[in-house]
């Protein structure tokens, strides 16, 4: 399966503005964090551990004049690199925003020499799925009743990248 070209964050559509996240994004993040994923939100201390991270870990949110519409997160960590988290709140979606995030952790993932990404995802996440089936993603390996509670899979995702990542990164 061949991935579906994604908008370039280079060229964002008006309005838009894709910025590396900040301390001050932690309570909007944890705040959208709860809104999205209520069973397994991370929480503020948990976002302040991710961004203390740096610079093996890198997050990016993308903000309108209304605030934030979404936001990513990367570990680099050599040939592969793991997508940590991938978001669009509610009033962003159907936009392609999602693809866009994707997109720019996969340039970021390549311009420091991944070869491939990995992420998991809850198999009971339809939108998700789609999103990364469309970007190219195998399924590798299902980690059963991963998610708790409600014992839901998580599935096991790689993207390999191509040359065209590597050449825009």
């Amino acid at each position: 399966m061949s991935a579906v070209a994604a908008p370039d964050a280079r060229s964002l559509p008006a309005g838009l503005v894709l910025r590396e996240a900040h301390w001050a994004d932690l309570a909007v993040l944890t705040e959208l964090e709860t809104q999205l994923f209520p069973t397994d939100a991370w929480t503020e201390v948990s976002w302040w551990s991710e961004l203390a991270g740096r610079p093996r870990r890198e997050y990016v949110v993308l903000t309108d004049d209304d605030g934030v519409l979404g936001y990513a997160g990367l570990d680099h960590g050599g040939e592969v690199a793991d997508v940590m988290t991938v978001a669009v709140a509610p009033r962003g979606r159907g936009r392609g925003l999602g693809a866009l995030l994707l997109a720019e952790l996969e340039r970021r993932a390549a311009r420091r020499g991944a070869a491939h990404v990995m992420l998991e995802v809850r198999a009971d996440n339809a939108p998700a799925r789609a999103l990364y089936e469309r970007a190219g993603y195998v399924l590798l390996a299902t980690r059963r009743r991963y998610y708790q509670p409600g014992d839901v899979d998580a599935l096991v995702l790689r993207r390999t990248l191509s040359g065209k990542e590597i050449h825009d990164a």
